[in-house]
C-alpha cells in the first residue's frame, strides 16, 4: 500500500497526469490509501498490544506453573518419605507381632486372628472405665461382675462385639 501511494504521488509530482479528472482521481486515491494505511497501522498497534498482553500473561502463567510444580514435587517427596516411614513401621510392627504371637497360646492366637478377620482388623479391645474400646459401649453391671469374678488369665469377650477384652488398671473394676 505504501509503495502504491508512493508511486501515485510520484506520478502526481512528475506532472505526467494532465487531465484534471485523472488528477482528481489520483489525489483521491492517495488520500484513500493514506486513510487505509492509518486504519491498518491502528490494527497493527492493537495486535501488538494484544500480543504484549498475551506474552505477559504467558510469563505470569509460566511462573505460576513452575510454582505449583515445585509444590507438587515437594508434596510428592513428603508423600514418598511418609510412605517409606509407614512401610518401615509396618515391618517393625510385623516383627514385634511375630515375637509376641510366639508367646501366646495357639488357641488364643487362632481366636484372635478369627475375630480380627471378622471385626475389620481389630480382634481384641481394651476394657477402659467399664467400656469396651472396640464397640465403645459401656458394659452392664452383670457383665462387669462376671469380669471381676473371672480369673486373671481367663479369656473374656465383650457381649456386644464379641472381641477379646483386655483388662488393665484403667478398666474400672
Amino acid at each position: 500500500m505504501r509503495q502504491r501511494a508512493a508511486r501515485d504521488q510520484q506520478r502526481l509530482d512528475s506532472g505526467a497526469v494532465t487531465s484534471p479528472k485523472d488528477l482528481e482521481h489520483l489525489q483521491s486515491e492517495i488520500v484513500s490509501l493514506a486513510r487505509r494505511q492509518g486504519d491498518l497501522e491502528e490494527v497493527v498497534l492493537e495486535i501488538m498490544e494484544r500480543n504484549e498482553a498475551a506474552r505477559e500473561r504467558v510469563a505470569d502463567l509460566t511462573d505460576r506453573v513452575a510454582s505449583v510444580q515445585t509444590k507438587v514435587d515437594d508434596a510428592a517427596g513428603r508423600r514418598s518419605a511418609a510412605t517409606d516411614e509407614i512401610d518401615a513401621e509396618v515391618e517393625r510392627v510385623r516383627k514385634e507381632r511375630e515375637v509376641v504371637a510366639g508367646s501366646v497360646p495357639a488357641e488364643l492366637l487362632a481366636l484372635y486372628d478369627k475375630l480380627r478377620a471378622q471385626q475389620g482388623g481389630v480382634g481384641a479391645a481394651k476394657l477402659y472405665q467399664r467400656r469396651c474400646e472396640g464397640c465403645r459401649l459401656e458394659l452392664n453391671i452383670t457383665e462387669l461382675n462376671e469380669i471381676r469374678a473371672a480369673a486373671a488369665d481367663e479369656v473374656l469377650r465383650c457381649e456386644n462385639c464379641r472381641r477379646i477384652l483386655v483388662r488393665t488398671a484403667d478398666s474400672g473394676l
